[in-house]
């Protein structure tokens, strides 16, 4: 398919009608490369579910994965490079939002104090964006400006350590960084420790100090790549990326400690993981009764009820993304729909998602989409 002209951007963004409540943008973060040129975004309606593609929203290097400040007015994008500025460090680009056409306006862009960055988040305050470093295993914490740019790092703290895996835990791997829903700690999930580290967190200074305990621990070889937590607060669903698993850890809110509590498979018993498989993506369904996983090899999306007062994950079903490499998905706000990319069939799939069973059916919306890596939501102005 082609993608739209820029006259026509505006014009397809707007619709024939006004804009609804049910209806967002939804941004796609992607490794640049033959076909893609960055940022793409697509208009959303939660209540029927269609997707429709709105074009390249901003050209800029290996956005792949992004982040939305709770204002709605600004969005933030990594770009997972090595080299940044004749430093070994990727960066983090601030773009201004047009909620009525989608496009995005590039701000500024700062070192991520660590290379290959590949995860964003925007504190609930607005105040201090973080990120995750993988390829050097850094964190670090950068001031955002009431205009959404943002300043250097007024944090950055390095990881340190091994696990029992030489080939993929030789050295830290910061994978994943997440606020506690107090805004008290930061969390980040580090594949190459088999940690999840925990810093306090002060989001008016944009200050980091590890926390006593520092971390809470996953099973060894597991490779903690992405968590969430669960809407109550109590517990943190971690997918761990070497050994295609997902475990509940119970969280203590005032001392901002971690517990390991159970980890369970993201395949089906009778698949037989192999080194070329490994998971990506977890999210939690607003509602809390249900959390996904993706799985790069068998290309599925894993589908678990939670017990609400033990926090444990019981598989329910497998379902394949109709593509190659699901690295990344997420729920539409509703919680209505699952929007998966397929990064190596370069192609998104939308699924509608039972509230009652959690279980996942595809609508038949099978999309372009260069190289998807991570979906994020807007509402329509």
């Amino acid at each position: 398919m082609a993608w739209l002209t820029p006259v026509l951007f505006a014009a397809v963004a707007l619709g024939a009608d006004r804009a609804s409540g049910s209806d967002y943008l939804a941004y796609t973060g992607t490794y640049t490369g033959k076909n893609s040129k960055g940022i793409y975004v697509f208009r959303f309606n939660s209540a029927t579910g269609k997707l429709t593609p709105l074009g390249l929203a901003a050209e800029t290097t290996s956005p792949s994965y992004l982040a939305v400040h709770p204002n709605h007015r600004f969005l933030y994008a990594v770009a997972e490079v090595d080299n940044f500025g004749g430093q070994k460090s990727g960066a983090v680009s601030a773009f201004s939002i047009d909620r009525s056409t989608g496009k995005l306006t590039f701000l500024n862009q700062v070192s991520s104090h660590g290379s290959g960055p590949c995860h964003v988040m925007v504190d609930p305050t607005g105040k201090t964006v973080l990120v995750a470093n993988y390829n050097s295993g850094s964190v670090a914490a950068l001031p955002v400006n009431p205009d959404g740019r943002l300043r250097e790092a007024s944090a950055a703290i390095q990881h340190h350590g091994t696990s029992v895996n030489p080939e993929r835990q030789e050295g830290p791997h910061a994978h994943c960084i997440n606020t506690s829903p107090d805004n008290r700690f930061v969390l980040a999930a580090d594949l190459g420790l088999d940690e999840v580290l925990v810093y306090r967190f002060d989001p008016a200074r944009g200050s980091l100090a590890p926390n006593d305990p520092p971390f809470g621990k996953a099973p060894l070889g597991a490779g903690p790549r992405h968590f969430v937590f669960s809407p109550n607060g109590r517990f943190v669903y971690v997918i761990n990326e070497i050994q295609c698993t997902a475990s509940t850890f119970s969280y203590d809110a005032q001392r901002g400690a971690l517990k390991l509590l159970a980890t369970v498979s993201t395949v089906p018993k009778d698949y037989k993981v192999t080194k070329d498989d490994s998971t990506a993506e977890i999210r939690v369904h607003p509602s809390g009764k249900f959390v996904y996983g993706s799985n790069r090899g068998p290309d599925s999306i894993a589908v678990f009820s939670v017990d609400s007062k033990t926090g444990a994950l019981h598989p329910i079903e497998y379902v394949s993304t109709q593509g190659k490499t699901p690295r990344g998905f997420n729920i539409d706000p509703t919680g209505s729909y699952l929007i998966a990319g397929n990064q190596d069939s370069d192609s998104l799939v939308v699924f509608h998602i039972d509230q009652k069973t959690g279980r996942l059916t595809p609508t038949g919306q099978k999309l372009e989409a260069f190289a998807p890596v991570d979906v994020e939501f807007v509402a329509v102005k």
